[in-house]
């Protein structure tokens, strides 16, 4: 009986899937936010029956009241952001708080089903995360003066690197975090939003060749802190963010071509250089011919997408464990073989249309500054989901990087929500400039 209503709920889990994510592009119809109250409405119906459902497959399978439990405490968590969110923010955007709740879930589900005590720790930094992200778009709103700042957000940021350069943990080779009181923290997820704001604080104050120059230099010193750290993913990060926003700011196509070489360039070097990033790329160009060796991650997340096929095998019913770090670099792939490549589809453009949202709050806004904050990052958010499914598809050679809000992490799922909350400050902002617009054009 289990295993028919398993198999039935991966289909029921993909219609509401589908239904949601044709909500999430119906949602940029218009401007009107009081005449989208339906597709919101609609949204939230769907994020809690596929949540519904898919915990419901899951009890099943294990027969385990704990499972009932930790199902009743998000669904609390969920609802309780939603309504928290649209109680004190009404000009906040719907759109993204319904993303992000439903990123969210979709986390708990897989990471559940995977292994419950990380699902368990990761709530509860979710929990904490979402009462801090609770107060930042107040901030936002509140300090308009964040801007004299910038060099306080370059120096702090590459002293915080630095820092894990020096006394950081090897992990896989790589200096990424340092522990403290049983948790795990990765700074550089951190530092890429102080990063932005950096960026976005030179570029706001003059584009000239010579400011050009400085945060070349300053940009320079990030990466070449994560490369010593062999932290090369944040460092392609870091590096992409920066020639993005040099290009929005300039809107000088030079600059651009210039990054895109020396971008070519330096993924050479350090292919020459590092010997984990020779690997990872003989993998990426024949994984077959080292399955038992440095292809083995990739292989098999390679079967675990193709056994799931359209609408996966069912949660519980495929073997995503088989598969190294599968609930941080490889969780795109769990989620394929059991919820199928349609559902995967969807959740990819739930994700676009988070960075749609984002995008649309940077060219609305007339401040500068904000406006390359927000498109700083949008470009943070998609690029490190280009990174990961790309990863895990073949695509492009492994990261080591997490698929933001799904994928196992604290720092990760930490720094991804004060990202959507400084979005959702900065949306405000806008909101609250429109009505003053607005009532200025009345009054003449």
């Amino acid at each position: 009986m289990a295993l028919v209503i398993s198999d039935l709920s991966k289909y029921v889990i993909a219609v509401f899937m589908a239904l949601y994510t044709y909500e999430s592009f119906a949602a940029f119809r218009g401007r009107n936010e009081e005449k989208k109250e339906g597709i919101y409405t609609r949204q939230i119906i769907c994020m809690f029956i596929v949540h519904f459902v898919s915990f419901a497959a899951i009890c099943l399978e294990t027969s385990d009241l704990s499972y009932i439990i930790f199902y009743g405490f998000q669904q609390i968590l969920l609802f309780a952001t939603i309504a928290l969110f649209r109680a004190v923010y009404k000009d906040a955007s719907r759109l993204l708080i319904n993303n992000m709740c439903m990123l969210l879930s979709i986390g708990f589900v897989m990471l559940t089903r995977l292994d419950f005590d990380r699902a368990l720790k990761q709530f509860k930094i979710v929990t904490l995360s979402l009462l801090l992200g609770l107060s930042i778009p107040y901030l936002i709103k509140r300090f308009r003066f964040l801007e004299k700042f910038t060099w306080l957000y370059g120096v702090f940021g590459v002293f915080a690197l630095a820092i894990v350069l020096i006394l950081g943990a090897v992990t896989n080779g790589s200096k990424i975090s340092y522990s403290l009181a049983g948790y795990t923290f990765q700074p550089s997820e951190f530092v890429k939003i102080l990063f932005v704001f950096f960026v976005a604080g030179m570029y706001a104050k003059s584009k000239d060749f010579l400011q050009v120059v400085i945060t070349t230099m300053a940009a320079a010193a990030h990466v070449i802190t994560l490369v010593l750290s062999k932290d090369l993913g944040s460092a392609l990060i870091f590096f992409v963010v920066y020639v993005v926003m040099t290009f929005i700011a300039t809107r000088n196509y030079f600059y651009l071509i210039l990054g895109i070489l020396a971008g070519c360039g330096a993924g050479m070097v350090a292919a020459k250089i590092f010997s984990h990033v020779r690997v990872r790329i003989l993998a990426w160009q024949d994984p077959w011919s080292y399955i038992d060796g440095s292809g083995y991650q990739i292989t098999q997340s390679l079967f675990a997408i193709g056994t799931g096929g359209w609408f996966g095998m069912g949660l519980y019913q495929g073997d995503p464990t088989a598969i190294p770090y599968v609930s941080e670099d490889f969780i795109f792939s769990a989620v394929a073989e059991e919820l199928g490549v349609f559902f995967s589809i969807c959740l990819i453009l739930v994700c676009l249309s988070c960075f749609i949202a984002f995008m649309n709050v940077a060219m609305r806004m007339k401040n500068e500054y904000y406006r390359l904050i927000a498109a700083g990052l949008a470009v943070v958010y998609i690029f490190q989901i280009f990174l990961t499914i790309g990863g895990g598809t073949r695509f492009i050679p492994l990261t080591g990087v997490t698929l933001p809000f799904i994928s196992y992490g604290g720092s990760s799922v930490l720094s991804t929500l004060i990202m959507f909350c400084i979005v959702q400050g900065i949306y405000c902002i806008r909101a609250e400039e429109g009505e003053h617009d607005g009532r200025k054009e009345a009054e003449e």
